[in-house]
């Protein structure tokens, strides 16, 4: 087993400081038992999740069977389905789409109506906050549960992860607050002609309010969201408001290619099938080269991960895991430093040790 820490800080902060928090290991580690209200006695060393497995099966089904009423052309669960732009914003008010009664279905069934950004299969962007409520949906058409209830019944409990989608009011003491910190040249407001040639796309993206890239992460009304508010923490944003530590992570992932404490969450066959690219080539959303499964991110020339067979994802900040099932390891980083901009080399720079470590 592999198993190191590095810069790890107690996770309890406060407001002006930074935390940051690496893990690396491989398969089995000790249980963290914050979810095992949760778990019959019996439950704790079980084979694969037959619901767990259900969802993922559903959530590949074409879209009449995974969900009626979303419209045939739609018929993708993936990030080629063309539903990262909600039409209508206003009805989402903020955070107070996942705490209102039927907030999550009401956004589930504006998506499921409207026509998508492009015809679906012929392109894909990032559907960086509408693909937590398409899946969640999913979720509670398999199993009943809402996602965050799932997560911990089915993934965070029998792994014992210190993560949470809806954070319980017991843990927030424990919550650093978010820091950030403004790069050094706002490529914004700098005139277009000094703009290096290779990020000039993407530049004028970001300076167009209609564009695909704004679009995509402003699907809420106010568009911004406060994600040390107390009241989004205990929502449910599946997409975008996971509380948890690098470690949890780290121990999510391994769980995936392998047992952590006797427990994998999916049988190879699944995992192969969940990890299967699906989409490749200039993303409509960040104007990047990216590839996906259905779900997970890829390895590119710009995030490679570990290997050819690693799957992950980023988050916002510079956060990152994944697993590796030909080195057998699974990794996590998680911080509360939000550094913007194009020069965040954190996460890059511990992949690298990680790498040669290996070598």
């Amino acid at each position: 087993m592999r198993t190191s820490t590095c810069d790890t800080w107690a996770t309890t902060r406060a407001p002006s400081q930074r935390s940051t928090e690496c893990a690396v290991h491989a398969p089995t580690a000790r249980r963290d038992r914050r979810h095992d209200r949760h778990l019959d006695a019996d439950q704790a060393d079980r084979p694969p999740q037959s619901v767990l497995e259900r969802v993922l099966r559903a959530h590949h089904e074409p879209a009449p069977q995974r969900a009626p009423d979303v419209r045939a052309g739609a018929g993708r669960a993936d990030h080629r389905a063309g539903l990262g732009l909600p039409v209508h914003r206003r009805p989402y008010q903020g955070a107070a789409v996942a705490v209102a009664d039927g907030g999550p279905r009401l956004v589930a069934a504006t998506l499921a109506a409207q026509r998508p950004q492009w015809t679906p299969g012929t392109a894909h962007g990032y559907h960086s906050r509408t693909w937590g409520w398409l899946v969640g949906e999913v979720i509670r058409r398999v199993s009943g549960r809402t996602p965050g209830r799932f997560f911990a019944e089915e993934i965070a409990a029998p792994v014992g992860l210190d993560f949470f989608i809806g954070l319980p009011v017991e843990q927030r003491n424990r919550i650093s607050r978010m820091v950030y910190q403004r790069p050094a040249v706002d490529l914004t407001a700098v005139p277009a002609e000094a703009v290096p040639e290779e990020l000039r796309e993407q530049v004028a993206a970001w300076r167009d309010p209609q564009s695909f890239s704004n679009r995509a992460y402003a699907v809420t009304d106010p568009a911004e969201i406060d994600f040390d508010s107390p009241d989004v923490q205990a929502a449910e944003l599946p997409a975008s408001n996971g509380v948890g530590t690098a470690r949890a992570l780290a121990r999510m992932y391994a769980a995936l290619i392998g047992k952590v404490d006797g427990v994998r969450l999916l049988t190879p066959e699944t995992l192969e099938s969940a990890t299967k690219e699906q989409a490749k080539g200039k993303d409509q959303v960040m104007l990047i080269p990216s590839r996906f499964s259905s779900g997970y991110m890829l390895p590119t020339e710009t995030n490679p991960m570990i290997g050819l067979n690693s799957f992950g994802h980023t988050g916002r900040g510079g956060s990152l895991g994944f697993a590796d099932p030909e080195h057998g390891i699974a990794f996590g980083y998680a911080m509360n430093n939000i550094i913007g901009g194009l020069n965040d080399l954190r996460a890059t720079s511990l992949v690298e040790a990680v790498r040669k470590s290996l070598a």
